[in-house]
């Protein structure tokens, strides 16, 4: 039968991951496959195992945790040469990506779709020397994901990501930078709020941010919210719960296989909810970078 590598963050979900993990595990041994558990402890402990499983006699990854974890199985994935297909058993306290895709929570389900084996081929995004699976974004609120502590995410969960946003809002206030565009589709320099470059549509919990994203279709899709004044700005946002923001006149929308942002000024960029460097970079569509289990 197939061997399976479990590759689990500990301090996404906590103790609930653990039963729902053990739970799997039975299930799957029970139904003759072979499976090892590697728990991280640190930045990049899920990338580096993943590539030492891609080089190794294995079939299966499945990656429990939050959307930084499945990043790292997702960069580690396209560094390897085998690209093993993936299940992402979410976790932590933020899923979007596997909230986007349908992917089952409950472990009957999940199970389940292990052994109905449908897996697809979907798009990754690369950034310098990192990749994403759902987004890379700078600007307004952007760094909320890596700033808010572990233990305030335990606690709250998405709450966490709210309050330290309203404090960063409280401190730093609202400041355009002047930042410029560069793709075949779009280049301009333009006084900005806040910029995506999305993989799929579920952002932050906005199902539909970048409402017109999708995982297999070859391309990135780029959200910039222009500099705009507090009422423009409670409008935009508004508008986001129905994805119509994207005809606000403050807001530019389109799709490209590769565009460079730069700036005058020091922005740094959340990539998959982690920190990811600075600007100037350049970011493309790694088209078919990573196998995925669907139900």
């Amino acid at each position: 039968m197939k061997r399976i590598k479990l590759i689990v963050n500990p301090s996404s979900g906590r103790q609930t991951a653990e039963t729902r993990i053990d739970n799997l595990s039975k299930l799957l041994l029970d139904s003759g496959y072979t499976i090892s558990k590697f728990f991280t402890r640190k930045k990049d402990d899920a990338m580096y195992e993943t590539i030492r499983t891609c080089e190794g006699d294995w079939d299966i990854i499945i990656v429990s945790g939050g959307d930084g974890t499945v990043n790292e199985v997702a960069k580690g994935i396209a560094m390897s040469k085998t690209k093993l297909p993936v299940a992402i058993l979410s976790s932590g306290t933020v899923n979007d990506f596997a909230n986007y895709m349908n992917i089952p929570t409950k472990i009957t389900d999940f199970y389940n779709m292990i052994e109905a084996g449908k897996i697809i081929d979907i798009d990754l995004g690369k950034v310098g020397d990192d990749y994403f699976v759902n987004v890379a974004a700078g600007g307004l609120l952007t760094n909320v994901g890596y700033q808010v502590l572990p233990e305030a995410k335990a606690l709250l969960g998405r709450l966490a990501y709210y309050f330290e946003g309203l404090r960063e809002l409280a401190v730093e206030g609202i400041v355009p930078i002047n930042m410029k565009f560069e793709s075949l589709e779009y280049t301009k320099e333009e006084k900005v709020l806040l910029f995506l470059v999305s993989n799929s549509s579920s952002i932050g919990g906005f199902k539909k941010l970048a409402p017109n994203a999708d995982v297999i279709d070859g391309l990135l899709d780029v959200l910039i919210i222009k500099d705009s004044d507090i009422a423009e700005i409670a409008n935009i946002f508004f508008n986001i719960l129905r994805g119509e923001h994207i005809n606000h006149p403050n807001v530019a929308y389109f799709n490209t296989d590769k565009i460079t942002i730069s700036c005058d000024s020091k922005v740094t960029l959340d990539i998959d909810g982690e920190y990811g460097g600075t600007l100037p970079k350049t970011f493309e569509v790694v088209h078919k970078g990573m196998k995925i289990f669907v139900s």
